[in-house]
């Protein structure tokens, strides 16, 4: 409730005809000079929705909320293992900026990529430079 108080833009739902929830995308905006950005928290599409391009508009009406408030990229995290998300957000410029290590708790902890696709305002594509080694989550900024 606190990050839909703040960022209320960054919450959008897809609806159908028939008044059902397809799917959201909930984020914000975070950061400071030249790391101010927009961050995805949560993005799902329900299974009898996917393959329709759903997830890409969600994103790509995140993404222009960020151009909006002048960020220089948007990123997100996601499972290592989910390699159709993975594969999805490649496909919508999203690049492995970084790997963190463990940031994702259970019975076996799950490594996570740190994905990013820089926006206009990042004309040198800065923000998007890969690191060349993992971090751990109490390293992130």
């Amino acid at each position: 409730m606190q990050y839909l108080a703040h960022w209320p833009e960054y919450f959008q739902v897809a609806e159908s005809p028939a008044g059902q929830i397809m799917g959201y995308i909930m984020g914000k905006a975070e950061g400071s000079n030249d790391l101010w950005h927009g961050h995805v928290t949560a993005l799902s599409v329900a299974p009898e929705y996917r393959r329709l391009g759903l997830a890409a508009k969600l994103m790509n009406i995140l993404e222009e909320i960020s151009e909006k408030k002048r960020c220089f990229f948007v990123d997100l995290f996601v499972r290592v293992s989910n390699k159709v998300a993975v594969d999805m957000y490649n496909k919508l410029g999203y690049t492995v900026y970084r790997t963190v290590l463990e940031y994702y708790s259970g019975e076996v902890d799950e490594d996570a990529y740190d994905m990013r696709k820089a926006l206009s305002r990042d004309t040198e594509k800065k923000s998007v430079i890969p690191l060349a080694h993992p971090v751990r989550p109490e390293e992130l900024d």
